[in-house]
């Protein structure tokens, strides 16, 4: 290899009358937008496809004689004015729902959205799966509903890793570098035409990243990496190669850069942001370099600085399963914050007991636990996966009922103009309200897929399902093709798959906990389902295991192995390299989406959700996102929702793949072809039809973002506003409010409750009192509760609820007298308490570590 003296950087010559075609390409908004989609494949069809719909690089490898041609085809000409048209309206268009909700009177805030992954489509491929692609359609709907929302991550070289499966089924990695150059992204520069860098400490040296912008929409995705010249240290160049590569001090300083670096891009950008979103905890860093921002500008305190960064900072988490959460060795955080912690003026063991988390034997720095400390909103990402949260977390609040612990659940949801086909949005255009397309999260608009004719609905889908085989047996072939097998096993591959057949889909991460293989338990049993000729069924697979999971390659492999058994081969396809292109031929082609998780295991998973829109059916475990949205008849639940201890799970393997067989084969197999005279099967059909009701308005992210706005975005925007007010002064009277209470708390004390004993009818009133001691505070600076509920067997209050109850006054001995009324609403045992929690209008949540007194 030679270095270059020089570089330059060639751009396609276009004829002025096609001179937009690079500013299409580099708004992401056609990633969603079926219209401007159609007029790329229709400058090269075949370049489209061998590009990786990669509208920048095809547009390299036109040639002038092609372009000239378009600019003499009438028909593409209007075409291309109709696209520009279109992308015009959405830019400008005025009235969006965050304006129309939002901007009477104030300044709208900049909300930063921080994660390690970002899916928006598939030629760029900063992504490794469910969280990456849920932020990209996080962008998506901020964009459509006008959020002034600003993405920020790392801009991998290398990517997540290109799957190959060997001649044995195994999956081997290739990490093909990411061309820029050819990418729809745009290096930041200054006036001077120089690349805007930032710089983050590193242990004995600076970590230099210039920014690269990625325009989603109406929404900019600032992306940083460190692979230039300015970093002398390789492995400071290398540190943004690959997503999720590396060892632990890799991770530590690829979440430095995106945390520290992300806050540090901002400023350099001149980019003021009002509230911090961290999507899961990589990010959580941005918290630290927030309050040294804050108190080396602005002259706070550490106190001060932390009120004003958690008062401003949502955290949303995303695992249920510990061994999943991001955690560093000690070592680690005293190699790269020792300089920090004489910053924020904190010992070594104050700084860890910022993150500091209890393993059982020893303690390590948890980057969630940062986070919970350091932020004022935390959610899950369903409901479900929202109470696994407090039981997990419930350490850090202790004497707090599980259920109240102040980790609330916005559920995921999908962006449908991404998701739905092209076929199926003309359709929901015939027959459905118009604003099904930018009012996915109103309900009223699904009301019209009662009016689809049941034959133009199935026909849509059928062509779908056509389309995701012949793609399915052309991938495979290729497939083939690059593992040298012979001639005989490559005309196979034509034959794969019936396009009339019931299609099974299942794609997703390989991990261990998803049971990939949960369908081969048995697999006489399967294969009688599989040769019947009269009611044939068939399985799509797709998806990568970590390139550490040995135990997710070997469950790739043993699918693969299945796959050559005669009886299977036609059957049951793999197909490599799963990706979003892959996702999308999937979610709308199969006829049922499969989902195995081993309850609770499964955060929200969206896969399920993006068959919704497209005529499909979910059978899953009711784990994640499916635990709220089945009802029996829009779809299959495999089992009721039991969970299992760890020594139980191969009893748990067995039974519920005895009960995914029974679904099988007595309610989805004959459901599907039990068709009417017509050929059409009309109680499926009905069922699609339910699901798309029911379940379209609730799982999408225009819904999900609205809510993040609502509850978390806003509130905590308005609260951190009047806490900057006045010269930072009700940031100030804030913390020495939490300092006289941290001083004072334990003078409260509940000293007596009255409540009329005896038995009672149901309706029955009565009053109840309690005397509370508040020592050094007053009234307004607590919540006094009554805490009541029905008695489980061992005497405690199950699940209770609780209501203020409001001060009479001090009594006679210097004590508060609180009252409040309760009805007696059903009949058993009823318990009471009382209870005290600290209030100040600045708190998101009452319920703060070790600050409640129980009766």
């Amino acid at each position: 290899m030679v270095q270059p003296v020089a570089r330059v950087t060639v751009a396609p010559k276009l004829p002025p009358q096609l001179s937009r075609l690079r500013e299409l390409t580099y708004n992401l908004r056609w990633a969603w937008d079926h219209e401007a989609i159609s007029l790329f494949r229709r400058l090269d069809p075949e370049l489209w496809e061998a590009t990786g719909h990669n509208p920048e690089w095809m547009l390299g490898r036109l040639s002038q004689a092609r372009l000239s041609a378009l600019v003499n085809d009438t028909s593409f000409m209007a075409h291309y004015a109709r696209v520009c048209r279109s992308v015009d309206d959405y830019m400008r268009a005025d009235e969006s729902w965050f304006a129309a909700k939002y901007r009477q009177g104030e300044r709208p805030p900049t909300i930063a959205y921080f994660s390690m992954e970002f899916g928006l489509t598939e030629c760029l491929q900063n992504y490794s799966g469910g969280l990456g692609v849920l932020s990209g359609d996080h962008l998506k709907s901020a964009s459509d509903l006008g959020v002034p929302l600003i993405g920020l991550g790392i801009l991998y070289q290398e990517g997540y890793f290109q799957q190959v499966l060997n001649a044995d089924g195994y999956q081997q990695e290739s990490y093909p570098i990411n061309d820029y150059v050819n990418l729809p992204l745009r290096l930041q520069l200054d006036e001077q035409g120089q690349p805007i860098k930032i710089a983050v400490p590193l242990p004995g040296r600076e970590l230099y990243a210039q920014i690269w912008k990625v325009q989603v929409g109406r929404v900019a995705l600032y992306l940083l990496d460190s692979n230039i010249d300015d970093n002398a240290w390789e492995e400071d160049r290398n540190l943004t190669d690959r997503l999720y590569g590396g060892d632990r001090r890799t991770r530590i300083r690829q979440e430095i850069l995106m945390g520290i670096g992300g806050v540090r891009a901002l400023r350099t950008l001149g980019i003021n942001a009002d509230v911090y979103h961290m999507n899961e905890g990589h990010s959580a860093f941005l918290l630290l370099e927030r309050i040294c921002d804050f108190m080396r500008d602005d002259s706070l305190t550490f106190e001060q600085a932390s009120a004003l960064t958690a008062a401003s900072s949502v955290f949303t988490v995303h695992t249920p399963v510990p061994a999943g959460l991001e955690r560093f060795d000690f070592a680690l955080i005293d190699e790269h914050f020792t300089d920090m912690m004489r910053e924020l003026g904190l010992s070594r063991e104050q700084f860890l007991d910022l993150g500091r988390e209890n393993m059982g034997d020893y303690e390590l720095f948890s980057m969630s636990v940062m986070a919970l400390n350091l932020s004022s909103g935390t959610n899950g990402v369903a409901q479900l996966h929202g109470a696994i949260s407090r039981e997990m977390w419930r350490w850090v609040y202790p004497n707090v009922p599980v259920h109240e612990v102040p980790i609330g659940a916005i559920t995921n949801g999908i962006h449908v103009q991404t998701w739905v086909s092209q076929e199926m949005a003309q359709l929901f255009d015939r027959y459905l309200d118009p604003a099904w397309r930018h009012e996915a999260a109103r309900d009223e608009v699904w009301e019209g897929v009662n009016s689809i004719p049941d034959a133009e609905l199935w026909r849509t889908h059928v062509r779908r399902r056509e389309r995701l085989v012949a793609f399915a047996r052309a991938r495979l072939r290729a497939q083939l093709l690059r593992r040298g097998v012979s001639q005989t096993e490559l005309e196979t591959a034509d034959e794969v798959l019936n396009p009339d057949a019931l299609t099974i889909g299942f794609a997703r991460r390989f991990a261990t906990y998803k049971r990939a293989t949960l369908i081969f338990y048995d697999l006489e049993r399967l294969r009688r389902l599989v040769v019947d000729s009269d009611r044939p069924l068939q399985f799509i697979f797709a998806g990568k295991a970590h390139p550490h999971d040995h135990q997710g390659k070997e469950l790739i492999r043993s699918i693969i192995n299945v796959a050559r058994d005669p009886d299977f081969r036609e059957s049951i396809v793999f197909l490599e390299n799963y990706d979003m292109n892959v996702a999308r031929y999937m979610v709308q082609g199969v006829d049922v989406w499969l989902n195995t998780p081993r309850r609770p295991k499964e955060a929200s998973g969206t896969s399920g959700m993006k068959v919704i829109y497209n005529g499909g059916l979910n059978c899953s475990i009711p784990d994640g996102w499916w635990a709220e949205a089945y009802r029996h008849d829009i779809g299959w639940s495999i089992g009721n929702g039991e969970e299992y201890r760890e020594d139980e799970w191969a009893h748990q393997d067995y039974v519920e793949s005895q009960a995914l067989y029974n679904l099988l084969e007595q309610d989805i197999i004959p459901l599907f072809y039990r068709q009417s005279r017509d050929s059409l099967p009309r109680e499926w059909i009905r069922r699609v039809k339910r699901s798309i009701r029911r379940l379209a308005a609730t799982f999408n992210t225009q819904r999900m973002v609205q809510q993040y706005t609502d509850d978390f975005y806003m509130p905590r925007y308005r609260v951190s506003q009047q806490m900057r007010s006045a010269d930072f002064h009700p940031t100030a009277a804030f913390v020495d409010w939490q300092r006289h209470l941290e001083q004072v708390w334990h003078e409260v004390s509940v000293l007596d409750v009255a409540v009329e004993a005896g038995d009672v009818e149901i309706g029955a009133c009565t009053q109840i009192q309690a005397s509370v001691a508040l020592g050094q505070l007053c009234p307004q600076d607590v919540k006094v509760q009554l805490y009541f509920g029905r008695l489980d067997s061992s005497g405690q209050i199950c699940n209770g609820q609780s209501v203020d109850m409001r001060v009479l006054g001090q009594n006679g001995s210097g004590a508060y007298t609180y009252e409040t009324d309760y009805t007696y609403s059903r009949t058993g045992h009823v318990g009471f308490s009382v209870r005290v929690l600290p209030y100040h209008a600045f708190l998101h949540s009452s319920f703060l570590p070790h600050k409640i007194v129980w009766a």
